[in-house]
Parts: structure tokens; sequence; C-alpha cells
């Protein structure tokens, strides 16, 4: 049994003191690391980088890349602690985000929001005068829409609130074509709808595994207001209309994007119609399989982006 640091001999005592400081430190940067949800940072940088790869038909410069990575991880570390600044209560509730720093009181509301607002600003900056001042303002952009439109007006008022606010989570790629070009063409556009058009059947897949958590938090996701058979169709109709929309991405590239983007749509497609088959035969189904095949599928058809743009072949319309 150990004595109390202040019984303990002067070296003893010290060494004690400087473990227990070390650990307070590391307890408080895992607190603030917690406010801004790092899994979803990892996701959205890992479209930015192929966004980048087509902008530039190559392969940017290596600090161009670590300069908008860096700028995109800040703004989306900002949107987040904002959104937990003001989604404390219902974190609080739900046992899904119930382990988050302000739910559980590890970090003071008011330096949640301070630590939000200065990353906000800093990546602006950041971006601004590393890549430009286009994707700095889109990047502002991207976190005001976040935390105004989505957080603060749609969240807890509609069940569309996914739909529309899930657009912030799209911004990524049109920042990385900016910061490459100094300006937005259509293959950007494109991306953004295929994110767009991705992001709900990936969260409502996430939502009816939750839907009791948000009932008790009182958010109205549509799992919660509506019958599984109506959300399953709902995911197929979104899963057709992004598979389209990957396929427009097609005058942009080569037969090694074209075919990814046919297999994985068909495989995603497919997946989404056996969901909503089996909740409306009433059989048991675990929408959790869909809402990580959604990652997964994100991800390769990202990664067939940036392979093509990077070996250049000839695209398949021209």
């Amino acid at each position: 049994m150990s004595l109390p640091v202040s019984q303990q001999p002067p070296a003893q005592g010290a060494r004690a003191g400087w473990r227990a400081r070390r650990q307070r430190a590391a307890h408080t940067v895992r607190a603030y690391l917690g406010l801004t949800k790092t899994r979803i940072i990892e996701q959205l940088l890992v479209v930015t980088v192929p966004a980048m790869f087509l902008a530039e038909r190559g392969v940017p410069s290596v600090w161009l890349i670590i300069a908008t990575l860096v700028g995109g991880a800040m703004a989306a570390a900002s949107a987040h602690a904002l959104n937990c600044v003001v989604d404390a209560d219902i974190d609080a509730v739900m046992k899904r985000t119930a382990r988050r720093p302000l739910a559980k009181g590890q970090v003071p509301t008011r330096h949640a929001l301070v630590f939000g607002l200065v990353l906000g600003a800093l990546s602006s900056v950041w971006l601004g005068l590393t890549t430009n001042w286009l994707a700095a303002g889109l990047s502002v952009a991207a976190i005001a829409f976040y935390v105004l439109v989505y957080t603060l007006l749609l969240k807890r008022r509609t069940s569309q609130n996914i739909v529309w606010g899930g657009a912030a989570g799209c911004m990524p790629v049109v920042i990385g074509w900016a910061a490459v070009t100094g300006t937005v063409e259509w293959p950007a556009l494109v991306m953004f709808a295929v994110i767009f058009f991705w992001t709900p059947p990936h969260f409502w897949a996430l939502a009816m595994r939750y839907r009791e958590d948000y009932a008790n938090a009182g958010v109205p996701m549509l799992p919660v207001v509506a019958k599984p058979a109506q959300v399953t169709i709902r995911i197929v109709a979104y899963s057709w209309v992004m598979v389209a929309a990957t396929l427009l991405l097609v005058a942009a590239t080569s037969w090694i994007y074209a075919t990814v983007a046919v297999l994985g749509g068909t495989w995603f497609v497919y997946q989404a119609h056996r969901l909503h088959q089996d909740t409306t035969a009433g059989r048991e189904v675990s929408t959790m399989k869909l809402f990580h095949l959604s990652n997964g599928y994100l991800c390769v058809l990202f990664a067939a982006i940036a392979v093509d743009a990077a070996i250049g072949l000839p695209v398949l319309v021209s």
C-alpha cells in the first residue's frame, strides 16, 4: 500500500506527482480529441485525396495534399466540437453517445465552445495561406452549414434532417478540388452528389439500429417516425440514385473507375433491396451490415478514383 504523495520521501513524492499530472494531461487530451469525432474525420479525409487526384489528373504535390488534409481535419474537428456543444443534452440521453466528453462532463461547455471556434478560425487561415482562399471559404461554409443548418435547425425538427444536413459531409471533395484548381468544376459537383445520396442509406441503417436511442432523445430521425419498411424502401431509392450519380463520373475517368463503379454499385443496390425484402417479410435483419458495407463501398469507390487519376488512362467519354 503506497503512502499519500504528501507523506512520501521527496524524490518519490515528486515522481508520483509528475505521474499524476501526466495522467491528468493525457485524460484532458483524450477528452478534447473525443470532441472532434476522429473516426468521422478519417472518413472525410479518405474522400478528399481522391478528389485532389482527379482534379490534378495525376498526383498533386505532397505538400498540397498535407496542407489540405491538415486544414480539412481542423475544419471537421471544429464542426464536430461545436456539434457536441449543441447536442450535449441529447448525447447524455443516448447510449451510443453517452460516453462523449461533454455528456460525461469531462470538458467544460465554454471550453469546448472556444475550442471549436478556434479550430474553425485556424482551419480557414491555414487553408487560405497554404492552398487558396476559395478552399478556405468553402471550409467555413461547411462548418457553418453543419452547425447552424443541420445541428441547430434540422436535427430536432424534421425527419429529413440527415438528407439536407448531410450536405456538409459532402464538402471535403469540393474543398479538395478547389485546393488543387482554385475553382469548382462539374466532377467535384458529381462527387458531392455521390456522397449526398450515399449519406441517407448509410445513416438510416445506423439509425434503425439505434431507433430507441433517438426516440428517447426526442430526435425525429426517419426510423423513429416511419415504419421499418418505409425506411428501407427509401434506402433502396437513394441507393439507386447514388449509383446513377457515380456513373456520371465515367465521363472524367477510364475503365478502371467505371468497372469499380458498376460492380460496387450493383452490389450495394442488391444489399439495399435484400434489406428491404427481409424487412417487409418480417425476417430478422441486421441493418448494421448495410451500414458497414456503405463505409467500405465509399472507400473503394474513391480509391478507384485516385488510382484511375494516378495512372492517367484516357477517359472513356471525350
